[in-house]
C-alpha cells in the first residue's frame, strides 16, 4: 500500500470514529432527557397527578406517547419533502384531546410554495343542505391552519406563551374551501399568490412586526388542522398530499452522522419539554391542583366549569375557531356530575369529553366517554344536558369515566366566525347523587338499554379503527 492510500484509508478510519463518537454523545444526550422527562411521573416538583397505579401506568404510557411522536418529528419532518403526520392519536395522547378528531400538520418553509391536495366524500352538509340518506360523508368540519414558532410545549417552559412566541398567518376551513365537483380540492401555499390563480391559498408570509418594524419578513414554519367528525357510522377521513413544488420528482440526502445526532438531539428535547411543559400548564396556568385561592380566567374548578373562552397562544393554542370551557370532576362511586349548556348562535360542531390527570382522552373507541352534537340528544328545549358517571345509568347522554375518579372536563363549540361574546355558549354543573340522574333530565328524554349502548359503543369502535388506520 503506498502512502496516499494508507493516508486515504486512515482518513476514513478517523470519519468513522468521529461518526461514532457523534452519535454516541447524541444517543446519551437523548438517554438524560428520556430521564428528566421520566422524573415528571413520579416527582412532585414536576406537578404529577397524585401517585396511584393507574396514574403512574397511565404517566409511564403517557411518556411512551410522547416518545413515539418525537421519533416522527425528529428524524422525518422536513420541509423541503413533507407529508402530513398525526399531531395526536390514539397512539400518542394529550393536551385533552378531542375523541372526534384527526389532527394533522406538516413542515414548510414559508419562503417556498406548496400544493396540498385532497379528495372527499359527499359534504353538502359544508353548505347548510341536509345529508344524504345513505352513503360515505366528509367529516363534519376540517380546517388548515398556517402559522410559524415550535409547537406547543416543545420548549418544556411557559415562557413560550408570551405574545409572539407563535404567528397565525391564516386559515381556511369548510366555510370557504372550494371543493369540485368530484370532491378534489387544492390548496396553495406559498410567500406570495401566483398570478391569476384564484383558487384556495394562504399565504406564508407576513411582514415585520409592529413590535420590531425595523426586523425581516416573518414566515411560515407549519400547516396544521383537524378533521372533526360527527356521525361516526358514516364520516370517512380525507386523506391529504403536500408536495413541495420545487423539490417535486426529486430525492433528499443521505443521511449523515451530523444530521444523525441533531435529530437523537431533538427527539429527546421534544418528549422532556413536552412532559415538562403541559403538567405546569395545568398546575399553574389552569389551577388544575387547586394551589391558588383565586380563580383566575383560566382556572379548572371542580365538579364545575371556567367560563368559555376563544383559543389563543396564553392557553397553549388550540383551534382557532373554537370556544373551549373546561373543569374538572371529581366523584365518588354513587355521585354523578349533571351538566347543562346553552347557546344561542348554531355552532358548527359541539362536544364533551373526559382527559385523566395527564390530559389524555380516555379510551373512547371503547366507552362512551365522549359525545357530539350529532350523537348526543337533545330534548326539545334546545339546552345541552349530560351526565358524568361511573356506570351506565341508561340515559342516552352518559358520559362514561372508564372507572376514573378524578378527571378534566373538556367542551367545544365551534364556529366558521366566532359569534359576538353575548352569544358565546353558557355552561354549568352541579353534583348530584347517581339516584338523581334521571329525574334531572327532561321528560323527552329516552332511555337506552344495556343492547342499544352495546350497538353505540361497536360503531365507536369500527370508526376508531377506520380513523386512524395507516394500511
Amino acid at each position: 500500500m503506498d502512502n496516499t492510500s494508507a493516508a486515504s484509508v486512515s482518513e476514513r478510519l478517523a470519519n468513522t470514529n468521529a461518526s461514532k463518537e457523534r452519535l454516541k454523545a447524541a444517543w446519551d444526550d437523548l438517554i438524560d432527557e428520556l430521564q428528566l422527562a421520566r422524573d415528571a411521573i413520579d416527582n412532585p416538583a414536576f406537578f404529577p397527578p397524585d401517585a396511584s397505579d393507574r396514574n403512574l401506568a397511565e404517566g409511564y404510557r403517557y411518556l411512551a406517547g410522547f416518545m413515539h411522536h418525537a421519533v416522527e418529528r425528529a428524524f422525518h419532518e422536513d420541509a423541503d419533502f413533507p407529508a402530513f403526520r398525526n399531531g395526536l392519536s390514539v397512539y400518542n395522547k394529550s393536551t385533552i384531546d378531542n375523541a372526534d378528531a384527526i389532527y394533522f400538520y406538516a413542515p414548510i418553509d414559508g419562503r417556498k410554495h406548496y400544493r396540498v391536495h385532497g379528495n372527499i366524500a359527499d359534504h353538502r352538509h359544508w353548505r347548510g343542505e341536509p345529508r344524504v340518506a345513505s352513503g360515505p360523508l366528509a367529516p363534519q368540519y376540517l380546517i388548515f391552519e398556517v402559522h410559524s414558532g415550535p409547537m406547543s410545549g416543545d420548549s418544556g417552559d411557559l415562557r413560550e406563551l408570551v405574545a409572539g412566541g407563535r404567528t397565525g398567518f391564516g386559515n381556511l376551513d369548510t366555510s370557504s374551501l372550494m371543493v369540485s365537483e368530484n370532491g378534489d380540492f387544492e390548496l396553495l401555499l406559498g410567500p406570495e399568490k401566483p398570478a391569476g390563480y384564484s383558487g384556495n391559498f394562504v399565504c406564508t408570509r407576513k411582514p415585520p412586526s409592529k413590535h420590531k418594524p425595523e426586523g425581516d419578513d416573518r414566515y411560515a414554519d407549519y400547516i396544521s388542522g383537524r378533521q372533526l367528525f360527527y356521525d361516526w357510522g358514516r364520516e370517512q377521513a380525507i386523506q391529504l398530499n403536500i408536495t413541495a413544488l420545487d423539490t417535486e420528482g426529486c430525492q433528499p440526502p443521505a443521511l449523515s452522522s451530523e444530521r444523525g445526532a441533531k435529530q437523537l438531539r431533538r427527539m429527546g428535547g421534544i418528549i422532556r419539554g413536552q412532559m415538562h411543559f403541559w403538567l405546569s400548564f395545568y398546575d399553574k396556568v389552569l389551577n388544575c391542583n387547586q394551589r391558588e385561592v383565586e380563580h383566575g380566567r383560566y382556572f379548572m374548578p371542580v365538579n364545575a366549569y371556567n367560563q368559555p373562552n376563544a383559543a389563543s397562544g396564553d392557553t397553549g393554542g388550540g383551534m382557532s375557531t373554537n370556544i373551549y370551557a373546561g373543569g374538572i370532576f371529581d366523584l365518588a362511586e354513587d355521585e354523578a356530575l349533571f351538566i347543562e349548556a346553552s347557546y344561542s348562535s348554531e355552532p358548527v360542531y359541539t362536544s364533551i369529553h373526559l382527559g385523566n390527570l395527564w390530559g389524555e382522552s380516555p379510551d373512547y373507541a371503547n366507552h362512551q366517554s365522549s359525545l357530539n352534537g350529532f350523537q348526543m340528544h337533545m330534548s326539545g328545549d334546545g339546552i345541552q344536558r349530560w351526565v358524568v358517571a361511573h356506570r351506565d345509568p341508561g340515559v342516552p347522554n352518559w358520559i362514561d369515566t372508564t372507572d376514573l375518579t378524578r378527571g378534566y372536563l373538556s367542551n367545544r363549540w365551534a364556529y366558521c366566525q366566532l359569534p359576538p361574546k353575548e352569544q358565546w355558549p353558557q355552561i354549568k354543573a352541579r353534583k348530584i347523587s347517581f339516584d338523581e340522574i334521571t329525574r334531572c333530565f327532561p321528560a323527552d328524554t329516552p332511555s337506552m338499554s344495556a343492547a342499544q349502548r352495546k350497538t353505540v359503543v361497536a360503531e365507536r369502535q369500527q370508526h376508531v379503527q377506520r380513523r386512524f388506520r395507516v394500511f
